[in-house]
């Protein structure tokens, strides 16, 4: 593919600035904008500064005062946090409590069992909403069904289902029994489903006949048939909730349907009292190679932190708010903050099913008319994808009940922060003070938030998840384990404990030791570079991986990307890093361009000198590739190995895992005119 001679204009001849010393990457980009909360936010705002006092005062303590406050336990704890056998963590030693019971019974006990917990639209617009009340009679049936098929404590149960409340219900109901969930995003193939499987020996999968996908049924359980067509595995049931009525493929003595087995279970069902170190759920993350590596959590640390940070990174008042997050319980987020968190909070959420463009574009704008969503919580690329759309859609809808905004996954960039404040919490300008956007660092194996803004108290940031969470304590360091001075870029680890933190990769300690712990001996670091500004405040740079070295220049992907969309004419951007035998690597950009901008050697030459303008003349791409679309796996973030693979005038390599996989192709063609 010669895309290379396509364009003009697009040869890097500026000399670089001098690099300065200590910084373990370059720290170029610089944003001024501040929006600190309104008067009237902060005064009603469930969170003060005084918790950032309390925790840098008492330390493990904070958190059993918070473990406390938040969670009923069944036997108090004596310990807040055992460290002696570190990197391997106990949290609140000696306690027991139940999480389904935490979530459910106790609400219902005290007189909140008519309050919504879930409402659930399907993608076709069908609708169910379940009460406390309700929703905890449906997990004590499921806790009731699971037991009668042999699921006992400790058990791993493989969850293979698409986003309906049947998920949660599942999740709820192995929390209950004891047994350990290990959920698989509904987007992975036999293949990665069989592994995980095997891995966590599962003995019961939870599965459906398919969902919706763009308004089409979408199967799931022929993948479920193909992962144990092949002998040798653990599984003694398959349990399938009927959803879309496509017909499916029977095996008798192994499946069975939900409708028989669990809407026909007795709805008493005693909760039991586990270990606060018990083991809660396995998560495969995504993208692994080879052998998968389960990221193990357990349950009094993980409820404790997800809950303390949902209540207060998204200022929540669970008498009134209508919170909804976007993602999927096939990722962590899902897990935290849809199916535990919220639950433990007394919230009422929103859940959907379907695509944020089926049947219009306007469909998320619409359900947060319908529902009255108060709090919003989604990823950056979907932000992305509705910029690109056009603020004219968000803009026929009513959008004044959404307070607090949130965006999780991946660094947002400034400019699609903005758009998301103006026109999704500014209701397309129309309110005088738009919602705070509470921009959250964390990851699988943190559990919960590590670094946020509160959104009462902080002063926001646009592109900046800014400070480390009360009780956290997070740090950027150079090669050496050093803190880095503000104004400096470097590696962002994490130097002391935390409740939510992962207990270890599943049947696997050394690798989890090598893996978060090898480089920095006592701190935790899992790959992510980060900068602090002038005032100490941190910004994330993304992988360390995908930071490139330009003639000696450590440039970080996120913050050139950010550049390209803060023009007006781009919509997308993302960068890689193409091996080149003068500057060891050129920055080489694809971008999508909004519907106005034309496709020319013009906006090449512009784009250029605009990153120029805004970072500096090393960040200019040697290339920069105008392509309809971008690889995106279904959880929305963007495969930059395959778009390195273009750069460097390879074959892609495997797509399977993307939500559109005729992307790549896209991609070539557009490439070749």
């Amino acid at each position: 593919m010669d895309w290379k001679a396509k364009r003009k204009g697009s040869t890097m001849s500026d000399q670089s600035p001098a690099k300065k010393h200590g910084d373990a990457f370059e720290n170029l980009l610089h944003e001024s904008r501040s929006f600190p909360p309104s008067a009237e936010f902060a005064a009603s705002a469930v969170a003060t500064s005084s918790l950032y006092e309390e925790a840098a005062a008492d330390g493990p303590e904070f958190w059993a005062r918070q473990a406390r406050d938040i969670l009923t336990w069944d036997r108090d704890f004596t310990q807040a946090l055992d460290w002696s056998d570190a990197p391997f963590a106990k949290w609140f030693v000696g306690g027991t409590l139940n999480a389904a019971y935490n979530a459910l019974d106790r609400h219902v006990e005290e007189g909140r069992g008519d309050r919504v917990a879930i409402y659930f639209e399907g993608e076709p617009g069908d609708t169910r909403s379940y009460t406390y009340a309700q929703l905890t009679e449906e997990v004590k049936k499921a806790a009731n069904a699971f037991e009668s098929l042999g699921v006992a404590k400790g058990d791993r149960v493989a969850v293979y289902l698409p986003m309906i409340p049947e998920a949660v219900i599942t999740m709820l109901a192995c929390a209950r029994i004891g047994a350990v969930h290990s959920v698989v995003f509904g987007g992975f193939s036999a293949d990665a489903l069989r592994s995980r499987i095997d891995d966590a020996e599962a003995k019961l999968v939870v599965t459906a006949d398919g969902s919706y996908r763009r308004g089409k049924p979408s199967a799931l359980k022929p993948a479920v048939d193909e992962a144990l067509a092949k002998p040798g595995h653990t599984v003694d049931n398959v349990l399938v909730v009927r959803r879309n009525g496509e017909p499916v493929e029977w095996n008798e003595g192994l499946d069975n349907w939900w409708h028989d087995v669990v809407d026909t279970a007795s709805a008493e069902h005693t909760a039991v009292a586990h270990d606060s170190e018990h083991p809660l759920f396995i998560l495969y993350t995504s993208g692994t190679t080879g052998k998968p590596k389960g990221i193990l959590h357990t349950t009094g640390g993980f409820l404790t932190q997800t809950a303390f940070t949902h209540r207060n990174t998204f200022d929540l008042h669970p008498e009134t708010d209508v919170y909804w997050c976007t993602a999927d319980i096939g990722w962590v987020t899902g897990h935290s903050y849809v199916t535990y968190a919220p639950l433990v909070n007394g919230a009422t959420q929103l859940i959907y099913e379907g695509t944020p463009d089926t049947p219009h574009q306007g469909r998320w704008w619409e359900l947060v008319e319908k529902y009255k969503v108060s709090i919003l919580y989604t990823a950056p690329t979907a932000i992305r994808t509705c910029m690109k759309w056009g603020r004219d859609i968000p803009q026929k809808f009513n959008l004044d009940s959404i307070r607090v905004l949130g965006s999780v996954g991946e660094p947002i960039n400034p400019e699609a922060w903005m758009w998301y404040r103006q026109v999704i919490g500014g209701n397309g300008g129309k309110k005088d003070h738009p919602a705070p956007i509470v921009d959250t660092w964390w990851q699988t194996e943190t559990g919960g938030h590590m670094i946020a803004p509160m959104p009462g108290v902080t002063a926001t940031k646009p592109g900046s998840a800014q400070v480390a969470v009360p009780g956290i304590s997070v740090d950027v360091v150079d090669e050496m384990g050093e803190p880095v001075p503000n104004g400096s870029g470097g590696f962002l680890v994490i130097k002391e404990p935390w409740p939510a933190m992962l207990r270890g990769i599943w049947g696997d300690p050394e690798r989890f030791k090598e893996t978060y712990w090898n480089r920095f001996d006592t701190m935790y670091f899992a790959g992510d570079g980060a900068k602090k500004d002038e005032d100490g405040d941190i910004w994330l740079l993304g992988r360390v991986d995908d930071v490139m070295n330009v003639s000696g220049h450590r440039l970080s992907t996120t913050e050139i990307e950010s550049a390209l969309v803060s023009h007006p004419s781009v919509a997308e951007a993302a960068v890689v890093g193409a091996a080149d035998e003068t500057t060891g690597e050129a920055v080489v950009a694809f971008v999508i361009l909004r519907g106005s901008a034309k496709d020319d050697d013009d906006i090449v030459t512009t784009l250029r000198n605009h990153v120029g303008k805004e970072i500096g003349p090393i960040a200019k791409p040697r290339h920069i590739l105008v392509v309809p679309e971008l690889p995106k796996t279904r959880s929305g973030k963007i495969m930059r190995r395959l778009l390195k693979d273009v750069a460097e005038g390879r074959e892609a390599g495997d797509s399977s895992t993307l939500a559109d996989n005729t992307v790549m192709q896209q991609i070539a063609e557009s490439l070749k005119n």
